[in-house]
């Protein structure tokens, strides 16, 4: 009888071990992925997108390469007692190449050396432009302000963009530039596999829109490094042709459209202990056909793209060369 109960003890007590080390084990998987900003500290980001389009226009092939790459800065300037954060975002430096069938023109704002050509005003228009960003305590935005003057100032170096830019850069558009930088990360605890996704519209007037769905996946510690959490990134895009009060701001107007994504997947590295993105890579492939009416004529664009953004997080300015 002795023996039957010091069995079963021992059963319970495995038993009991056994629960208390898969708990440990779902405690650790659990991380709390959330932005960690202070006040008056800036941190720096590094955007650089790489797109390779083909298109064939009635019978002739055009083919763009293009490589720009943003340099932002972000400091948090204040917090009020709801949460909400506001922060100046600053471009620091712009790097553009683009070539169209093989005439390439370029433009580095980190280099003092660069060569003018017909688009470096345009370009050096941005550098130095400043918006004021205000979001809630999830750090969704919800104003962007200093449109006007940046609008203001890409005119200067070029009159007849003006009425188009202020289309292109909408309240909603200003918005969507700076909610990747803080809308990807989910902002509280997340286990391993926890999966959310992430809906967002936008309009670029006669250029058209998109809605964008991304499918986020919290894949545990990095391969490589674990102290960085990895995040799977999948996005389906569908795009929306441009309404009637878009028109008049090119000299075509996209009639319709058929186009889709696919490959449209990345990673995102986030350091959990400093509260910031480390680095992302995210890519998609597009393809399709538009309907382009040009002075009264309807003429097909059969369209292929393949675009890829790549994003690394700094503590100092990388505009500033040492």
């Amino acid at each position: 009888m002795l023996r039957r109960r010091l069995s079963a003890v021992m059963a319970l007590a495995a038993m009991a071990a056994a629960v208390i080390c898969v708990g440990s084990a779902v405690a650790q998987d659990k991380v709390n992925l959330s932005w960690k900003l202070e006040k008056d500290k800036p941190f720096f980001q590094e955007m650089r997108t790489t797109a390779n389009q083909s298109m064939k226009v009635m019978g002739q092939d055009v083919t763009q390469k293009q490589t720009q790459t943003f340099i932002f800065s972000f400091t948090p300037v204040s917090v009020d007692d709801n949460g909400n954060w506001t922060i100046k975002q600053k471009i620091e430096g712009v790097i553009i190449t683009i070539d169209i069938n093989n005439n390439a023109v370029s433009y580095d704002s980190t280099n003092p050396n660069a060569a003018n050509n017909a688009l470096s005003e345009f370009f050096k228009q941005l550098v130095g432009a400043e918006f004021t960003i205000t979001m809630d305590k999830n750090l969704k935005v919800t104003k962007v302000e200093g449109r006007d003057e940046f609008i203001r100032k890409l005119g200067t170096a070029n009159a007849q963009m003006e009425p188009l830019l202020k289309k292109i850069l909408n309240d909603d558009a200003l918005k969507q530039m700076a909610d990747p930088t803080f809308g990807m990360i989910p902002n509280k605890e997340v286990t391993k596999g926890e999966k959310w996704t992430k809906t967002s519209d936008l309009n670029l007037g006669p250029i058209g829109g998109y809605t964008s769905t991304q499918t986020i996946v919290y894949e545990g510690t990095d391969e490589k490094n674990p102290n960085l959490h990895k995040l799977k990134v999948e996005t389906k895009l569908e795009y929306k042709t441009p309404g009637d009060a878009d028109s008049g701001a090119l000299p075509f107007k996209i009639k319709s459209a058929s186009l889709k994504s696919d490959g449209a997947a990345g990673t995102i590295l986030f350091d959990a202990s400093k509260g910031q993105i480390v680095e992302s890579d995210l890519k998609l492939q597009l393809s399709g056909s538009l309907d382009i009416e040009i002075g009264g004529t309807t003429t097909k664009v059969d369209l292929k793209q393949e675009q890829s953004t790549y994003v690394k997080g700094h503590d100092t300015n990388p505009a500033v060369k040492k």
